[in-house]
């Protein structure tokens, strides 16, 4: 009896892994949904479409873009961790708002078990921008204007305990200046502020790359390890003496449990597309680098990601219950 329970149970998992290999290779026969957990027109909405694009033709699938902006770029995210079916056809942008926010309050997801993390994509160019008729004209300026008027200096960034908004907090500890933080909803909002002159400058990403190269903005101060070929003249934030870096890379992600087949299907797919021609010319545009991280690389980086994520929300973060 044992003996049959025992070939029987071979014959079942036999079949099982067949199964699965069949499911991996009909992978995909559907139109895929790719969160997008931010408003239309902003630089990950706008490398992802890219993306979603050039993967489409290669796995002979539409993936259909949705925007679900909210919650500092989770609300998409624990949405698809609690709701989608974990077969590859629901996928989402992923960054370091995902594994800051169960730090700060109560979450209906856990960054370390709830996600099937699929791959590396991007890092992000950050900066500070004023307007160009701003009598701030460098950071020395920006620095001098906080000192003399502790609390005046408005910025926005696109969110509370945002990175952005982390970082400002982190810099401006290291300078003992005080600023005013002025939250959006996302990355056209914190241009349109500045070009509207309802605050004095934004922390972002590149998005206001094209209105620094027409004039409008000024940027101040990048937040890379290097300076960048865009504009070599712009210094970063160790040369302007403080030790700090940032460029919060992101990546790619599904609900937990996927099958390993397809994952490694999904992220092929999109390391190509990392490599196409168009997709580096975007990187180009916007001055950032690819991010390319495989299933169990990224999933490595992850893990310690989420620690670091935990140490910068016991240093800087506004707790919610100081509101």
């Amino acid at each position: 009896m044992l003996r049959k329970l025992a070939v029987l149970g071979l014959v079942a998992g036999a079949l099982a892994a067949t199964v699965a290999v069949s499911n991996a290779q009909q992978y995909p026969n559907r139109a895929i949904t790719l969160v997008i957990p931010w408003q239309p027109g902003g630089v990950p909405d706008t490398q992802y479409r890219v993306l979603a694009n050039l993967v489409s033709k290669d796995l002979g699938q539409p993936i259909i873009v949705e925007n679900k902006p909210g919650g500092v770029g989770t609300l998409g995210v624990s949405s698809m961790a609690a709701n989608a079916k974990p077969d590859g056809y629901t996928i989402s942008y992923i960054g370091s708002g995902v594994f800051r926010a169960p730090f700060l309050q109560k979450m209906t997801y856990d960054p370390k078990k709830d996600f099937t993390y699929i791959g590396g994509i991007g890092q992000y160019l950050f900066g500070v921008v004023v307007r160009t008729d701003s009598p701030i004209k460098t950071w020395a300026d920006f620095v001098a204007f906080a000192k003399a008027n502790p609390g005046k200096l408005t910025y926005t960034t696109f969110g509370v305990n945002s990175v952005l908004h982390l970082a400002m907090e982190q810099i401006s500890a290291n300078l003992g200046i005080k600023l005013k933080h002025i939250p959006s909803r996302g990355n056209s909002e914190n241009n349109a502020a500045v070009l509207g002159g309802h605050v004095m400058a934004s922390a972002d990403g590149s998005t206001w790359a094209p209105l620094v190269d027409s004039g409008d903005f000024r940027l101040l101060v990048t937040w890379g390890d290097k300076r960048t070929s865009r504009w070599p003249d712009v210094p970063t934030l160790k040369e302007v003496g403080i030790d700090y870096s940032e460029t919060s890379p992101y990546g790619l992600a599904g609900p937990a449990g996927m099958d390993p087949a397809i994952v490694e299907k999904i992220y092929a797919s999109f390391r190509k597309a990392l490599r196409d021609p168009a997709h580096l010319e975007l990187l180009k545009k916007f001055d950032m680098e690819a991010f390319e991280l495989g299933p169990k690389e990224y999933t490595a980086w992850v893990q310690k990601e989420i620690d670091r994520q935990q140490q910068l929300v016991a240093k800087f973060a506004e707790k919610p219950e100081a509101k």
